[in-house]
């Protein structure tokens, strides 16, 4: 593959934060960025060069979009997959159809990683009501029914205790086909994130623990607190998961850990990826110039982390009493602060992240708690706050959960 070089344009399919990050890291390196998206003023188009609203299943739009590019790339599984593959026709186009097609399907995921020998949870497949009773006699309780396709953050997906939940969960999911999955008693949830370019050259991000509440991501601590055996079987399946679908550009694959230190995959993200966010200011080369480095055929760059760092996704629900108290996270010049620039915030949405230093992680976790917290008080006058509370000149020491609860 001939390099592609700044001045050249990358077409990004998908306008999310992610199309976001990714268009800034690329117009940083000197490339000209178009986004197309469903949503005239998406996150990504307010750094884009051009921008093209248009649903993702617009087979002659995408087209016309692809003319304008010089490579394409997706922020967003929701892409139909026969249609990258037309688009791979005509322009370079990572990551692949095969690999679309492979992660678009829970079930054809499942198979793929079954075939491959690789560890899992036990599953099921239910294309209809009748096969409830089938899959969970296979599985077992506690499992989870999952739609097959079109399910992310905890959306299309119930949880199923015992007989009585089959039915419901049934009409939860929409009586759609889906898999069954036994829940798997983890104590940590891992991901490694990973970028692979067409010389089959590989990088790896230090592993990330991952804390979810509700169905979403909540907080990302880098470095995982694991074994160094763990951490080397954890990077050892992702790289062979990487070599066995070819693939090209960031990945991520999201790992359970038992008790026994047993690794079982959750599930592969063909994209940069929220576990990875902390790249975006503690690696010497972020997880958007990475992916955008594989996929334009230059060499990788370096994924070293430059301090260990917690990571905290920033919901719509911080909104619930006006603009959070920006303020008093301003105090503290050592937390960085991402906004994704949308105007709607709601219950659940992801709005943006912080990146908090975190020697100690534990210390971290609740110093970051406290600060959100902080945010959501009643609005009052920043006049309300210390000059100390504001901000000095010299470096702050770590959080003081005190110090933030006024």
């Amino acid at each position: 593959m001939t390099m592609i070089l700044p001045g050249e344009t990358i077409g990004i399919l998908g306008g999310g934060q992610l199309g976001r990050m990714l268009a800034m890291e690329g117009r940083r390196m000197g490339y000209r960025v178009g986004i197309l998206d469903p949503t005239e003023h998406c996150p990504a188009a307010q750094f884009a060069d051009f921008s093209v609203q248009s649903e993702l299943t617009d087979t002659q739009r995408l087209l016309e979009f692809a003319a304008q590019v010089d490579v394409l790339t997706i922020e967003t599984e929701l892409v139909p997959w026969k249609l990258l593959a037309q688009l791979e026709s005509v322009k370079t186009t990572q990551p692949s159809s095969f690999v679309l097609a492979l992660v678009q399907d829970r079930l054809v995921q499942r198979q793929f990683l079954q075939d491959k020998n690789y560890p899992q949870t036990s599953f099921a497949s239910v294309k209809d009501r009748s096969c409830l009773t089938d899959a969970a006699q296979r599985v077992g309780f506690p499992s989870i029914l999952k739609k097959r396709r079109s399910g992310y953050d905890g959306k299309g997906q119930f949880r199923v205790g015992s007989r009585d939940d089959l039915l419901a969960a049934w009409d939860e999911v929409g009586k759609v086909p889906s898999i069954l999955e036994a829940i798997a008693p983890f104590k940590i949830e891992l991901s490694v994130v990973l970028a692979r370019n067409l010389k089959r050259e590989i990088r790896l991000y230090p592993l990330a623990e991952n804390v979810h509440q509700l169905n979403k991501l909540h907080t990302t601590i880098v470095p995982a607190r694991i074994t160094e055996s763990a951490r080397t079987r954890a990077e050892e399946l992702a790289v062979s998961i990487a070599e066995a679908l070819d693939y090209c550009g960031v990945m991520a694959v999201e790992f359970f850990l038992l008790e026994d230190n047993t690794l079982l995959i959750n599930e592969i993200a063909p994209r940069p990826h929220n576990s990875g966010h902390f790249t975006f200011g503690a690696c010497y080369t972020s997880q958007f110039e990475q992916h955008l480095r594989a996929i334009c055929g230059l060499p990788l760059g370096d994924p070293t982390l430059l301090y260990p760092v917690l990571m905290v996704n920033l919901l719509g629900d911080l909104w619930q009493n006006g603009p959070p108290r920006w303020d008093r996270l301003f105090a503290y010049p050592h937390i960085q602060l991402h906004l994704y620039g949308k105007d709607q915030p709601r219950p659940g949405r992801k709005m943006g992240h912080l990146l908090l230093p975190a020697e100690n992680p534990d210390d971290a976790l609740d110093q970051a708690n406290v600060l959100l917290q902080s945010l959501t008080l009643e609005n009052s006058p920043k006049g309300n706050l210390s000059d100390a509370e504001l901000g000095e000149d010299s470096p702050r020491p770590p959080l003081d959960p005190l110090e933030i609860s006024a």
